[in-house]
């Protein structure tokens, strides 16, 4: 055998190629789309603005594209839920501003939202409803001053619910039915949140004045409740649930800027306060320990232990399934680093949000 390969060995190379030389380049299939769930999204922001971007990447980075009613495809995630937590009164505009609204737009467009059609603009042809007149006079009824005295009178209600949904009015031969069709007004431990539903929402062109116009209503109906009942009242967080949460084709490149632009900064702009609370981790007893504490007031509410990694972060999974991301993912470095402590005690000693403390180098034999 070993003749064999030394005579292999010092053949001479064969120089007359056989055929003639092709390239077969190699094909590689990419998308902007990455996988992702269809159903059932929930994005957070301070503000509307911040919102605004980060519903924009998720839905060019994980929406379905789809072909709309009117020839033509948007790119689309079915039942999202913008948070808009601290969004300031007046409302917060960038410097300079990329929204697709301005101040000047919103002061007409919230008139839309906040007061009844009126007489002469009904008799137009074209103008067949606007959000306000569904409010306060379609259904024969001013549901905003219904709602405020509801929520005046009992603070507790569950109640405060606007309907915009004409179930004979907006049925099959109603080529325009309203896209906003519910509002739920509820008040708990002073804070008043409004939360409306979209059956269709338009997220590059109208979701940003759909929720400053919903976020003037909000405000306009706390202080109306404040000042009625002279109790303190807090303006709380705007809530969106958009069915079809879309962006249309024509928009894409637009969206794509916006995204490149003012992503990243979103994305720098970290909050680190999770209602899950804060969990400390330590290395003790031959486990990795941690304990959950509660935001604010720092009380443990659960203890988790164990002597690996896995075994701990799937307790925490299974018991704090809301973990924020970048928070569960935090922990998760964490965790593996009191692991290899927990395992190799002469050389590490661990301490949390600290690197691993290096005791000794191992012994080479």
């Amino acid at each position: 055998m070993a003749q064999d390969l030394t005579k292999l060995a010092t053949t001479e190379a064969i120089t007359t190629p056989w055929g003639i030389p092709q390239e077969f380049p190699i094909t590689s299939s990419s998308t902007s789309t990455r996988p992702g769930p269809r159903y059932g999204h929930r994005i957070t922001g301070r503000t509307i603005t911040d919102t605004w971007v980060k519903i924009l990447h998720r839905i060019e980075s994980t929406g379905t594209v789809r072909p709309t009613a009117y020839d033509g495809q948007w790119q689309e995630l079915i039942n999202l839920v913008a948070v808009v937590s601290n969004e300031p009164r007046g409302l917060h505009f960038p410097e300079p501003n990329f929204l697709p609204v301005s101040r000047d737009f919103l002061t007409e467009y919230s008139g839309q939202i906040l007061d009844d059609l009126p007489d002469a603009a009904k008799s137009q042809d074209g103008v067949k409803y606007t959000y306000g007149q569904r409010l306060r006079s379609w259904f024969n009824t001013d549901q905003i001053e219904q709602t405020i005295e509801r929520l005046t009178h009992d603070r507790h209600s569950a109640r405060a619910v606007m309907s915009l949904w004409d179930a004979q009015a907006d049925g099959a031969e109603n080529s325009s039915p309203p896209c906003l069709n519910h509002i739920w007004v509820r008040i708990a431990d002073d804070v008043l949140s409004l939360t409306a539903t979209f059956r269709s929402n338009d997220m590059f062109g109208a979701w940003v004045a759909n929720a400053m116009g919903l976020r003037m209503l909000q405000e306009h109906i706390t202080d109306a409740i404040a000042a009625r009942s002279g109790l303190p009242l807090q303006l709380g967080p705007l809530i969106t649930i958009s069915q079809s949460a879309h962006i249309y084709d024509d928009c894409w490149e637009n969206a794509r800027r916006t995204i490149a632009d003012h992503y990243p900064r979103v994305c720098g702009d970290r909050q680190f306060g999770d209602p899950s609370g804060s969990f400390l981790i330590a290395v003790r007893s031959g486990e990795i320990a941690i304990e959950q504490l509660t935001p604010g007031s720092g009380e443990v509410v659960e203890c988790f232990s164990g002597k690996t990694a896995k075994r701990v972060y799937q307790q925490l999974a299974a018991s704090s399934p809301a973990l924020e991301t970048e928070h569960a993912l935090y922990l998760g470095t964490e965790l593996q680093k009191a692991e290899l402590a927990l395992h190799y005690p002469d050389q590490f000693s661990y301490e949390q949000d600290k690197a691993l403390h290096l005791i000794s180098l191992p012994q080479r034999d």
